[in-house]
């Protein structure tokens, strides 16, 4: 605050009776417009600068009014607060204009000055945060890759109390879950582990996360990522029993996808899991009309939740960024249910020999997570049979081809109990409290039917004659044998869907 001194005072009378001599209303007008004459000239530079660059604080004043507009997410109890796109990827560019320097005599010639436009990639991209425990918060989100891989970026969470009664602050742990797949951003997955419960007075407050550029502690961004309103919290919501048995985080949907593959797999899958199971897509641009459609009668029904992330688009990730997607759903929905299970909507999940999935997964309760490997199938090969009507037959009903190889690698997808993991990936979590268990082959697998999911109207493309059956094909150098696993599931299936669901459109 700055103190202005005592008015000086007028010395002697003659000064007094100079002024008399003139008029003073003219004066004091004359004095008035000089003096604004000259603040705008003094100005002027100022406020030439302020309209050609942009300014820090108007950035944030635009990037608050944003939040503060949009709709917050609700989860459980707690009010999210979603990430808006950053101002910087606006289409209105502002031109920064730098003069270069006029060179003078006492200049030195071999110093050189550097001048930015544009803006690189953002510090931290929020996406969500999540309460997972009484003590303990997730932050998920996006980052400069470059600035993870050669700096060393770092954070710090602090609680802020409604009333004001508490202010507590815990260092953060941060993981990478992306394994360097990133791009210009790499997934971070924030950890705020308090030495308390900081709202266990029930009062409300908000997480705020202090993110650092550097190892220096005094420069880095501060912004509120997650709020509790007062009376909301309950403990119960993060211990079992928990609403569903079993729950699907899929990855990011992208491209031109077939509706009636997408019907199918839907179909079959909560058949598989039963009505204790809950299903979550990720729309990121391949959620067309009809794939909408197919899927708007299991949302109805309450089976399944579809996400918009079409603003992920903005931040150049791994593969539509989907390390984020599975991350925030893992966090999102971390104490929605029992198992959480990771695959992609050309794969289906299958138990041979007549098991219950509920019978394997208790074998499997003592494994925070178990990885299934794949059976890889034939998206082009059918079988020459004139006894059947391919054109009314589903996509996995027909496709009974499955690659023979033996002794390679193959791909494998996971399911986790998720109360008991930080982060996860797309294969597999590295980042869990507990053991994984891998050998799981005789127990459950998945049939994959590759570049599929993307073929409008009818799958067949080669047909194998009825001695295919039971001999090796060899197609494209590769070797397949019959395998009618799914086929016999088929009638099944379309009687559950139209027990549960009622007759549907037939999609492309």
């Amino acid at each position: 605050m700055r103190k202005d001194a005592s008015p000086a005072t007028v010395p002697g009378n003659s000064v007094g009776k100079l002024f008399l001599c003139f008029e003073t209303k003219p004066l004091v007008a004359t004095l008035l417009a000089l003096t604004l004459v000259m603040v705008i000239w003094n100005l002027q530079p100022y406020y030439e600068n302020l309209i050609s660059t942009t300014n820090r604080c108007s950035a944030a004043a635009a990037a608050a009014a944003a939040t503060s507009t949009s709709t917050t997410i609700a989860t459980g109890n707690a009010s999210i607060l979603p990430y808006t796109p950053s101002s910087s990827s606006s289409s209105s560019v502002s031109e920064k204009k730098v003069s270069t320097p006029k060179a003078s005599s006492n200049a030195d010639p071999n110093k050189r000055l550097f001048y930015a436009y544009g803006n690189a990639a953002s510090l931290f991209v929020l996406m969500g945060a999540y309460r997972g425990g009484p003590r303990t918060f997730a932050v998920v989100g996006l980052a400069s890759k470059p600035l993870h891989v050669y700096g060393r970026p770092w954070y710090k969470c602090e609680w802020i109390s409604s009333n004001g009664s508490a202010s507590l602050r815990a260092k953060a742990y941060k993981m990478l879950p992306d394994w360097g797949y990133g791009r210009v951003y790499t997934v971070v997955v924030v950890n705020c582990t308090f030495a308390e419960n900081p709202n266990e007075d029930n009062a409300g407050g908000k997480l705020v996360l202090r993110a650092y550029y550097g190892e220096s502690p005094r420069k880095f961004e501060k912004f509120t990522v997650l709020e509790e309103q007062p009376g909301s919290y309950n403990e119960s919501n993060y211990r079992p029993p928990y609403k569903y048995e079993y729950l699907y985080c899929g990855s990011s949907l992208y491209g031109n996808l077939s509706a009636a593959r997408i019907r199918e797999w839907m179909a079959y899958h909560a058949w598989f899991f039963g009505p204790k199971s809950h299903f979550v897509f990720h729309d990121a641009g391949g959620v067309s009309p009809a794939v909408r459609a197919a899927l708007e009668p299991w949302v109805r029904a309450g089976w399944a939740t579809i996400q918009d992330i079409r603003g992920q688009a903005e931040f150049d990730g791994y593969y539509y960024n989907q390390f984020l997607v599975v991350n925030d759903c893992l966090h999102r929905y971390r104490h929605a249910a029992n198992w959480t299970f990771y695959f992609d909507v050309d794969e289906y999940i299958y138990l041979p020999d007549g098991s219950t999935l509920e019978s394997v997964l208790e074998e499997f309760s003592d494994y925070t997570q178990f990885t299934i490997e794949q059976n890889p199938m034939s998206s082009v090969l059918c079988l020459n049979d004139s006894s059947r009507n391919y054109s009314r037959e589903w996509g996995f009903e027909k496709l009974l081809f499955r690659d023979s190889r033996t002794r390679i690698r193959r791909d494998r997808k996971y399911a986790i109990q998720a109360k008991n993991a930080y982060s996860t990936g797309v294969h597999m979590s590295e980042n869990v409290i507990g053991k994984t268990l891998h050998k799981t082959e005789t127990k459950i697998r998945y049939y994959h039917y590759h570049n599929s999911i993307s073929v409008k109207g009818e799958p067949c493309r080669e047909f194998l004659p009825i001695s295919a059956k039971n001999n090796v094909t060899w197609f494209d150098k590769l070797p397949y044998v019959y395998d009618d696993n799914m086929t016999k599931v088929a009638n099944t299936i379309k009687q559950f869907e139209r027990n549960t669901i009622g007759s549907i459109h037939v999609f492309q």
